[in-house]
């Protein structure tokens, strides 16, 4: 039988069809600013059906440098895909259009921003890369998000200490609700606990600096282009959290139990691997978080998710069909 031979870097390149196009409809104008949510939302659940998964995993390139590469040019896009929006909306000022737009645009700034973010932020602090990650954060109003994931959300994943943990059968707006403020307390208190109160609290400061930024970009762009940041900062928020919630829904894990695979899920599908930087291969960048996405690998014996990414953003919106189709797949070793 053959060895296996690493599969090949540029599929990941797909990624970049979404930035690409949420840019295109945004200086196109018109219903076209919809194309970036039509793309992702609409179309990328059927090609995580068509595309499919590997029989069996390829194993991790000798040279990661191309991956390294695409996470700047992602975030990169980032900001050009803003200033598409920020175009968009200057041409087009508060409509309902500016609505669909933003949305558009926060997909991409979820994907582009805050998983390129995530990334980023495991890298060395102060560093370039860590720098960048800071700056895709500040672009989605979420600087708190390094702190609460490094600190709190690898050490007491699927425990009751954990705010970015979905419990069973909590729905994915009830723990959106719970988890966003949970999880900024939750920072804040990371510092506190290291002696770092008042304005010498990075969070808090960190907080200011986004009240500030919101400020500059009403007082130097105005009104349209304030709320179009807004909205797509808010919903980069949300897909942020709907993937917390899918990643460890019904999981649970007590305090001082060994992690292992069976604490997160996982996903082969082909079409949400490569457009969002193996995202899906949780499992492995739990155990292995000091390790970059493309060198991760899945588990023969983790728990599995019933599609891919995208497809289960529309179950989970539907909760009772997330439940039926998620709580039987729940290990009873976890449950």
């Amino acid at each position: 039988m053959a060895e296996l031979r690493p599969e090949a870097w540029s599929w990941h390149l797909l990624g970049l069809l979404n930035p690409l196009i949420v840019i295109g409809g945004n200086i196109v104008g018109g219903y076209w600013v919809a194309s970036g949510a039509i793309f992702m939302l609409g179309l990328g659940p059927l090609l995580d059906v068509l595309m499919g998964k590997a029989e069996k995993p390829r194993p991790p390139r000798d040279s990661g440098t191309p991956f390294e590469a695409l996470l700047y040019v992602h975030a990169l896009m980032q900001f050009i895909t803003l200033g598409s929006l920020f175009y968009f909306a200057s041409q087009n000022g508060i409509n309902w259009l500016l609505l669909v737009a933003g949305i558009s645009t926060g997909i991409n700034s979820g994907a582009s921003g805050i998983i390129v973010a995530h990334e980023l932020g495991h890298t060395r602090p102060r560093s370039f890369s860590w720098w960048v990650g800071r700056a895709n954060l500040l672009s989605v109003l979420y600087l708190h998000f390094t702190t609460e994931h490094n600190f709190t959300h690898h050490k007491y994943v699927s425990t009751v200490n954990d705010p970015a943990s979905a419990k069973q059968g909590e729905s994915v707006y009830w723990f959106f609700l719970r988890t966003v403020p949970g999880q900024f307390l939750d920072a804040m208190g990371v510092h506190t606990r290291k002696g770092r109160t008042g304005l010498r609290n990075p969070v808090i400061r960190g907080f200011i600096v986004q009240v500030l930024f919101v400020a500059g970009i009403y007082a130097g762009l105005g009104s349209a282009m304030t709320v179009a940041f807004l909205i797509q900062a808010g919903f980069a928020i949300f897909l942020l959290e709907y993937i917390n919630y899918i990643r460890h829904y019904g999981l649970n894990r007590e305090i001082g139990e060994r992690q292992t695979e069976m604490h997160s899920w996982q996903s082969e599908e082909r079409w949400s691997r490569w457009t969002l930087l193996e995202l899906t291969r949780h499992p492995a960048h739990h155990l292995k978080a000091s390790e970059p996405f493309w060198r991760l690998q899945p588990y023969d014996d983790a728990p599995s998710l019933p599609t891919g990414y995208y497809g289960c953003f529309w179950l989970a919106l539907i909760p009772p069909l997330w439940r039926r189709l998620v709580d039987p797949r729940i290990p009873s070793s976890t449950a």
